[in-house]
Parts: structure tokens; C-alpha cells; sequence
């Protein structure tokens, strides 16, 4: 992180100087305001602090809105800092404890993140389980050829794990319960299913999943953020393998 914010005196009043830029920021087009961590100290995770700032502040821009694969819905920006002067009020939290702010949102966040990958699955099936019934190959009905309906035996096992454990997992963490470890592992269950069945998906469609009219199309592609957002497949490994002891 190297969006940096110092303490300046400016007329008498506390501002924070802000200077860097940041990149890959959900809403970041149409936000009114923006929750900005900054490092205020040192390096490392002790030197973060979180910081409102308002559209239209001085010295703060948004740049071209980001042309992604997927979540077309959903807007993403660049943003830039140059001298862009903000109230010390402005400060959320205690400066430099940002850090455990963002960590308090990151359970939920990967829980919401396991949802929406089992919920993309549950599309993608149910749009086969449709498309089967209507759609005739060499005389037969899809659903009539058995690969076709082991594939979808095999996708139904697969969401129903997944959809269960997430909400084992969400109900303990609401109880309060300390399951960082399990949300990683659920966020890559959920994520590494909804892999396997929007592939699936696609491939049971044939030509029709690769035409953007298709649904699983687009589930598809929405879909491929999944193991990505929230922290990466990869990192939910990591947080694993350190409640692992290892």
C-alpha cells in the first residue's frame, strides 16, 4: 500500500495530505463518498488508517471506469490522489488501527462471496435442468443421453455440499464463534464448485453457452471473480495452512 496521508497544519486547522492512487474500486464511478485506507506509519499492517473522503474533494479524481470479463453490473474505477487535503475528523477509527478494520469485514465479505458462488451454481443448474428437457440430439431428448444426466448428478452433489457447509459455517460465525479458518475453506469450496459447474454449464448447452442471449454465458463469466475477489483462492490456502500450524 502506498497511498500515503500526512498530518498538515493548514490556517490553523488538522488535515490529512493525501497523495498515490488506487486501483480496482467497486462503485468507484458512482460513489458519493469513499472509505480510503492509507498509510499514515510505518510499513507493514501497524501503519494503516482509514479515511472518508468525499466526492468532488480537491486534489481527489476518478479515473475511466475499468472494462472487466464479468460484473458489467457493477462498476469499477481507478482513483487518484495529488495533495488532496482532507479534515482530521475524517479519520475512521484510531490512526494507524485501520488494519483490524479491514479485517473485520473480511469474514463476512468471504461468507457473501461463498453465497454468491453457490447461488451462480444454482442458476447454471437450473438452467440446464430447463434447457435438457427441450433440447433433442440425434432424435433424444438431452435429458434421455446419461452423460448428460451424470454430469448434472454430479453438479447437484456438488452445490449441495457446498450450500450446506456455507451455511453451517455463516450460522457459527453468527454465533460468534471464531471460524476463519472454515469461511477460507467454504469461500474455496463454494468457489471451486460454481468452477466446475458453470464449466459444465457452458459445455451442456454447446454453441447456444457460448452466445451472450445464453444465460450460463454470463454466469460463466460473472462467475470467474469468485475465487479472486475477497481474497484469492490462493490466500484462503494460506489462511488455512496457518490454522493448520503450518
Amino acid at each position: 500500500m502506498r497511498t500515503r496521508a500526512k498530518r498538515v497544519n493548514v490556517d490553523g486547522k488538522q488535515f490529512y495530505k493525501i497523495n498515490g492512487s488506487k486501483m480496482f474500486i467497486t462503485s468507484g464511478v458512482i460513489a458519493d463518498y469513499y472509505t480510503v485506507a492509507v498509510r499514515t506509519g510505518e510499513e507493514g499492517y501497524g501503519g494503516i488508517s482509514l479515511i472518508l473522503i468525499r466526492r468532488g474533494t480537491e486534489g481527489f479524481s476518478v479515473g475511466r471506469s475499468l472494462k472487466k470479463m464479468g460484473w458489467w453490473a457493477s462498476d469499477t474505477a481507478e482513483l487518484f490522489f495529488n495533495d488532496c487535503l482532507v479534515p482530521e475528523e475524517n479519520l475512521i477509527g484510531q490512526e494507524n488501527q485501520g488494519f483490524y478494520c479491514i479485517m473485520s469485514n473480511f469474514q463476512p465479505e468471504r461468507i457473501s462471496l461463498a453465497v454468491m458462488a453457490n447461488m451462480t451454481s444454482e442458476m447454471a443448474l437450473k438452467a440446464c435442468l430447463d434447457y435438457i428437457k427441450d433440447r433433442k440430439t440425434f432424435g433424444s431428448a438431452l435429458k434421455d443421453h446419461q452423460v448428460i444426466r451424470h454430469k448434472l448428478a454430479i453438479m447437484a452433489s456438488k452445490l449441495e455440499a457446498s450450500r450446506e457447509f456455507t451455511y453451517r459455517i455463516a450460522a457459527r460465525y453468527q454465533a460468534g464463534e471464531d471460524v476463519s479458518m472454515e469461511v477460507s475453506m467454504a469461500k474455496n469450496i463454494a468457489t471451486d464448485t460454481s468452477d466446475h459447474i458453470t464449466y459444465q454449464a457452458t459445455q451442456i448447452f454447446g454453441g447456444m453457452g457460448f452466445m451472450r442471449e445464453s444465460t450460463v454465458e454470463r454466469l460463466y463469466r460473472d462467475n470467474r471473480i469468485l475465487s479472486i475477489g475477497g481474497g484469492t483462492y490462493e490466500i484462503m490456502n494460506e489462511v488455512i495452512a496457518k490454522n493448520l500450524g503450518l
